[in-house]
């Protein structure tokens, strides 16, 4: 017990908390490293794992936007399956969340 603690101990001092990173491999066809060695140039300054990290966030918007547009067109439908106009939408959500807060 004593010795996993100061080997944790050890480790952490080692790295002064900062988070571990692993490497992973990935593979790219041929004909698509050009664009990458490009893209990584651009946006990583010439280092992958800076190009990967830059895309993180573009990626998770591009995601969420998605995400929205689906919701979205469900909302949609719903509404207009239930006969509602959509124009009504805003001040049902109001009286909603008024009824709920009341509870």
């Amino acid at each position: 017990m004593a010795a996993e603690t100061r080997k944790r101990r050890t480790n952490a001092s080692r790295d002064h908390g900062k988070p571990q990173s692993q490497t992973l491999g990935f593979a790219v066809q041929a004909e698509e490293r050009p664009l990458l060695d490009e893209l990584v140039d651009y946006f990583g300054h010439g280092n992958r794992s800076a190009y990967l990290r830059a895309t993180y966030r573009v990626m998770k918007s591009i995601m969420l936007a998605e995400q929205m547009r689906e919701l979205q067109a469900y909302g949609q439908q719903r509404t207009a399956e239930l006969g509602i106009e959509p124009a009504d939408v805003p001040d049902r959500i109001r009286e909603f969340l008024k009824s709920k807060g009341d509870g």
